[in-house]
């Protein structure tokens, strides 16, 4: 092991910058800045808080959790779908209070991730299906379009879900503020005409000030600005001491459905961003960097973050070599707000909520949406369920909802996707594969093989298809196992039952290719304690041989119980 100093020394160099790529990565990082403005400003709406938290988190996000990532080029800031969940588990908050919850909550999904990373869970975040993650990003841009209405015409809107007020304004139009719906219109549009042309790295900025300028030129005072959401602090953030009186378990909850979405998020970041150099992303370690991000960004007052496929993509194609890219994009947003904080009061609202509805519209993925509507049923089920989870539920409960639909669903396939095949003894010691039979015969021995899971629901599948002893007398059964490396209480309940129900006939069943680690946990002592006999036959180095010894056992013991 390493000495501790060695240890840092080496973790300080991994991190330095790289002088052949400095100017890259400087260069870089700016287009990312100056997108995480309008950007930072909208999940801070989207959160029902003040657009200074989405600003404070883009410049924190990316510099602390930049120093930890192992997918180098990963930017670490707010999202669309940590900024909806967030908003979600402050929903019952009083707005007085929403700002310091706020701050509460990023700090327990950071703690959440950076204790996932410890208990090294990096590897499950693949139990959480395709079809799952899509019905619920999915779910989560449709509520954002239909949650960002009213922002975008200026309209009071009431109703426990986004869908329900976009509803409402479209059926109440006496309620349209038109110089605000002007506004919005008008910064979509700058962002659809934009985002076709050289300047798609700045469209949003554009989208923004065009607007804003509008709105002083013309002396518009109906269209609200940020200004009226909340006071607009100058200057660069401060650490803050959380205010702990807030905790609750809606509160711990939602930090949960946070820490579960932009870890999941994350993961498909690192998926579309690999190293330039070839390495290899760490799950855990780009857990731990999200979880040093989130409290980092609730230290300074900022909102939850994570892995951005938006800004990672901006990182990309602005020629970001190194992790100093994504952290210098923090760094430019330092100087963006020391120079302008003073003019972000000035925003309107309703360009923010264009901002939003763009980038919503275009995180949805028909293709994708698509291809799993012609998959299976159970593809279409997850998505469909955790779509309109989503859409009528807080996000909370619609991940909890995905995580445990994801988890069923993989339960259930291993369970379905079980097969036992026959073995019959071929030429110089082979074995050929045929179908298992329904009932097994007298006096013979029946060699099997298991395709798939023997985990809970798997061993109940295998109890059905094993063959039936029926009226058989002295069958002889040997399992093949080899390749496993544990098993269940449950598969030896399993197993156990069906050596009884061979023993009653005179039959015998034979367990080969057990891994050691099965064979030293389920010894004969454990064996008998539970009341099962059986022989069992530990793999070797060379595949069959314990399957052939097995056999040759099972031969002597019949012609040991020939009638004489």
């Amino acid at each position: 092991m390493k000495p501790v100093g060695a240890a840092v020394r080496g973790w300080v160099g991994a991190r330095l910058p790289e002088k052949r790529h400095l100017k890259a990565d400087l260069v870089a990082g700016l287009p990312g800045a100056i997108a995480s403005v309008p950007d930072g400003m909208a999940s801070g709406v989207l959160a029902g808080v003040s657009p200074i938290h989405g600003l404070y988190a883009s410049l924190v996000g990316p510099v602390f959790g930049g120093m930890q990532t192992s997918t180098k080029l990963m930017v670490i800031t707010t999202t669309s779908a940590s900024a909806l969940a967030a908003g979600s588990a402050l929903a019952e908050v009083p707005d007085a209070d929403k700002s310091s919850a706020l701050i509460l909550l990023t700090l327990l999904a950071g703690a959440i991730m950076i204790v996932a990373a410890l208990l090294r869970l990096g590897r499950y975040t693949r139990f959480v299906s395709h079809s799952v993650m899509t019905g619920l990003l999915t779910g989560i841009a449709v509520n954002i379009v239909f949650g960002q209405f009213p922002d975008l015409a200026g309209a009071d809107a009431e109703g426990s879900f986004s869908a329900e007020k976009a509803f409402g304004v479209l059926l109440h139009p006496a309620r349209i503020d038109l110089p605000s719906l002007a506004i919005g219109v008008t910064a979509l549009l700058l962002l659809i005409v934009l985002a076709r042309t050289r300047l798609a790295l700045f469209g949003s900025l554009i989208a923004l000030l065009v607007p804003t300028v509008a709105v002083v030129a013309f002396g518009l005072d109906s269209v609200a600005s940020v200004a009226d959401v909340g006071t607009i602090p100058t200057g660069l953030p401060l650490p803050q001491i959380p205010d702990l009186g807030l905790l609750s378990p809606s509160l711990i909850g939602g930090a949960a459905a946070v820490a579960a979405i932009v870890l999941v998020q994350g993961a498909g970041v690192a998926e579309a961003a690999p190293n330039l150099d070839g390495t290899r992303s760490r799950p855990n370690e780009d857990f731990t960097a999200q979880g040093v991000g989130n409290v980092a960004s609730g230290l300074f007052g900022g909102m939850p973050v994570g892995g951005s496929v938006g800004q990672t993509a901006i990182n990309t194609s602005a020629g970001g070599k190194t992790r100093w890219a994504a952290i210098f994009s923090g760094l430019w947003m330092a100087v963006i707000l020391a120079a302008f904080s003073s003019l972000v009061g000035k925003v309107p609202m309703p360009t923010l909520a264009a901002v939003l509805i763009f980038a919503a519209v275009g995180s949805i993925r028909p293709s994708r949406i698509a291809a799993i509507l012609r998959s299976g049923p159970s593809s279409k089920i997850a998505l469909i369920t955790t779509f309109v989870a989503t859409l009528l539920l807080p996000v909370t409960a619609a991940v909890g909802i995905g995580v445990a639909l994801s988890l069923l669903l993989q339960l259930n396939q291993e369970a379905v996707d079980l097969k036992v095949v026959r073995l019959v003894p071929g030429p110089r010691g082979t074995f050929l594969e045929t179908p298992a039979p329904k009932v097994l015969a007298s006096r013979e021995i029946v060699v099997l093989d298991v395709y798939g899971s023997l985990f809970y629901a798997g061993a109940r599948t295998l109890q059905v298809l094993l063959p039936d002893p029926g009226e058989a007398e002295r069958a002889e059964v040997i399992l093949r196992l080899r390749g496993r490396t544990t098993l269940g209480a449950t598969f030896f309940s399993v197993i156990g039952n069906y050596a009884d129900r061979l023993s009653a006939v005179g039959g015998r069943l034979y367990l080969s290719g057990l891994s050691s680690e099965v064979s030293e946990y389920w010894d004969d002592d454990r064996l008998a304690s539970q009341g099962i006999a059986l022989d069992m036959f530990p793999a070797t180095d060379t595949i069959g041989e314990s399957t052939r010894r097995a056999f040759v056992d099972a031969q002597k013991r019949l012609v040991r119980t020939l009638p004489t």
